[in-house]
């Protein structure tokens, strides 16, 4: 006969806590509980470890130059650089010779005999000597410096440079002639031609250009 109880079935030991007997596991296998793994923050740790190695791979290589000598390559260099020949200029044209200017040479001077002097003295140190006499009037007794060096258009610039290595405290003319000679008209301050001495050196420095500046290797 049968009896107005229910009896519960046992629960089975695979039966997870706090299910009661309504959620049963059966068979051999069950599942097993454990939580994810996070894939993003495998790949930055990652990202960061690559990043640390090559942040560490660029100190070591400033410690091997700091203790090799970097800084000596760099300044060999820059030492280098300073050494290199710099650009040479073009040449200026090379002024001309004395034997290559006629000088005409006048006295505007009370004093008589001194165009004379300087002719034969300029004829000495190889110019060529062109006319010689007294000023005329438009000179005259009205020159109050050392000398006065006239000459016309076609008379290079260069040429009274040269002439003025001769004699200190001259002034430069020119005139309407379309020759090439120079005239030097001595004033009353005129006492004799610069000594030879000072008037070759001087004429060296125009003929020598100045040596380029070399740097120190």
């Amino acid at each position: 006969m049968a009896s107005g109880r229910h009896y519960a079935a046992p629960m089975s030991m695979l039966t997870p806590p706090g299910m009661g007997g309504k959620y049963r596991i059966t068979g051999n296998a069950y599942p097993r509980m454990r939580r994810p793994r996070n894939r993003r923050r495998i790949v930055f740790a990652a990202l960061a470890a690559v990043v640390a190695l090559g942040l560490a791979g660029w100190g070591t290589m400033q410690l091997i130059d700091a203790f090799t000598g970097g800084d000596e390559k760099t300044t060999a260099a820059q030492q280098t650089r300073a050494c290199r020949p710099a650009p040479t200029p073009s040449a200026a044209p090379a002024p001309p010779a004395p034997r290559q200017i006629t000088v005409n040479v006048y006295n505007a001077t009370p004093r008589s005999g001194l165009a004379k002097a300087a002719a034969d003295e300029l004829k000495k140190r190889g110019f060529t000597i062109g006319k010689v006499g007294n000023a005329t009037a438009e000179y005259d007794k009205k020159v109050p410096g050392t000398a006065v060096l006239l000459g016309g258009s076609a008379a290079d610039k260069a040429t009274f440079r040269v002439l003025g290595t001769q004699l200190v405290g001259t002034q430069l003319k020119t005139d309407t002639r379309t020759t090439a000679d120079v005239d030097l008209i001595i004033g009353t301050a005129y006492r004799a031609l610069a000594p030879k001495k000072d008037a070759d050196t001087a004429l060296a420095a125009l003929t020598r250009p100045a040596p380029a500046p070399s740097g120190k290797c």
